[in-house]
């Protein structure tokens, strides 16, 4: 079962709430970050995008950088941007977004559960971006990005979180520049703690790793490396749990340098034998399974997968393994989507915009937009020890950076 516990967070002052809370590190590049926290001195992303306070010639994976985001995180403790909270607690984090609310419980688990696979993953991690957060963590002491669970709904856990939102005034309450509204409550009732931790324990058999798998890997990586020098803390990570029935998932479209030396007629031609290609007027945002949006010289296609390109069991299912196994293996010579360099990844928060942008400017030359997957597939995959391909899954709004940060020393 489950194993989750309170803990001292790291926050900031609740004047500085608003400015501090940055969008994760994983969903801007240096340049996104340095515009976002321009004229922003309190902004997180000096802490999680050191890089931005560096001269442009600087590796964003020098050792430099790492230490930077250790000075930084420090100067906010020393200029009480940010304080340790005094005592272990809960909090309850609140996203609105287009009205539709959920609420996770903010907490640490267990590194040991990550590792026996209580906590279950869904895809394989990329080495470089381990190595990243990996150096992070180790310069800086700080857990600084949250892994966000799912876990199948209880209604004792239920009662309990929407209760105390009910009887008890937010610490924070602010709506972010993009209009998402974060609203978070600590939970500092020693029984109230007691009982949540007992009915996890009790009722949670398993949480799922909905979106953080490179965060998760490297909590424990680096619980590893720290050996005889380990600290308690060290075997618990950042996490925030949700239950499935208040999640969405969005889509995670891909895009592509180059057709592998193919023109683009014979391309067409090559999947006309496994998709029924129909050239629409529109972008395509696909409304059903095994339906694939593609964008490709200023027009936009759909197809259709026809019955024989795909196996009816968890994985095989899926568009994202339908793409696969059908265009980037046979056609692209993408065998690998985690480590070839020629695709990228677009999260559906974004739109098709951004898919023909990408392809507009030459950057790509090929765009596909993809049905999302659903929690309960998630889960199933999870369960069943298989993974989906890399980046299958997108989920929105995502949680801010910097209101509530881990440390392990």
């Amino acid at each position: 079962m489950s194993l989750i516990k309170p803990f001292n967070a790291l926050r900031p002052v609740k004047q500085f709430a608003k400015k501090v809370a940055s969008r994760p590190y994983d969903v801007l590049n240096r340049a996104e970050a340095k515009t976002e926290a321009d004229g922003n001195a309190v902004s997180f992303l000096h802490i999680t995008k050191s890089e931005i306070d560096l001269p442009e010639d600087v590796d964003i994976h020098s050792a430099h950088v790492y230490e930077k985001a250790k000075e930084n995180l420090q100067a906010f403790i020393d200029n009480h941007i940010l304080f340790p909270e005094e005592k272990p607690c809960y909090y309850i984090y609140q996203l609105v977004m287009n009205g539709k609310s959920q609420t996770g419980l903010v907490a640490v688990s267990s590194v040991d559960d990550y590792e026996n696979d209580i906590i279950k993953k869904h895809e394989f991690t990329r080495p470089e971006k381990e190595k990243d957060r990996i150096n992070h963590i180790a310069t800086t002491g700080a857990q600084t990005g949250n892994v966000f669970l799912a876990y199948r709904n209880v209604a004792e856990i239920d009662d309990i979180i929407n209760s105390w939102k009910m009887q008890h005034a937010p610490s924070y309450d602010f709506v972010a520049e993009d209009n998402i509204s974060h609203t978070i409550w600590v939970l500092d009732d020693r029984k109230k703690m007691e009982e949540i931790a007992e009915l996890f324990q009790q009722k949670v058999r398993n949480t799922y790793i909905a979106d953080g798998h490179h965060r998760a890997a490297s909590a424990a990586k680096v619980r590893q490396q720290l050996g005889d020098k380990k600290t308690e803390q060290a075997d618990w990570f950042l996490t925030t749990l949700f239950p499935a029935n208040e999640l969405q998932i969005m889509d995670y479209n891909r895009v592509v340098k180059d057709l592998n030396g193919l023109d683009v007629a014979t391309f067409l031609n090559k999947l006309e034998d496994k998709f029924i290609v129909e050239k629409s007027e529109f972008p395509i945002k696909p409304k059903r399974l095994h339906d694939i949006g593609m964008y490709l010289k200023g027009s936009w296609y759909n197809l259709t997968a026809k019955e024989n390109t795909y196996f009816d069991d968890p994985i095989g299912v899926l568009d994202v393994s339908i793409l696969q196994e059908n265009v980037f293996t046979p056609f692209l010579n993408i065998v690998d989507q985690r480590t070839d360099k020629r695709v990228d990844f677009v999260g559906g928060i974004r739109g098709v915009q951004e898919l023909e942008k990408r392809v507009n400017s030459g950057e790509m030359e090929v765009a596909f937009s993809l049905f999302p997957v659903s929690i309960e597939q998630l889960f199933d995959i999870a369960d069943s020890g298989n993974v989906m391909p890399p980046k299958s899954t997108w989920f929105e709004p995502k949680l801010r950076d910097g209101l509530l940060t881990h440390l392990i020393f």
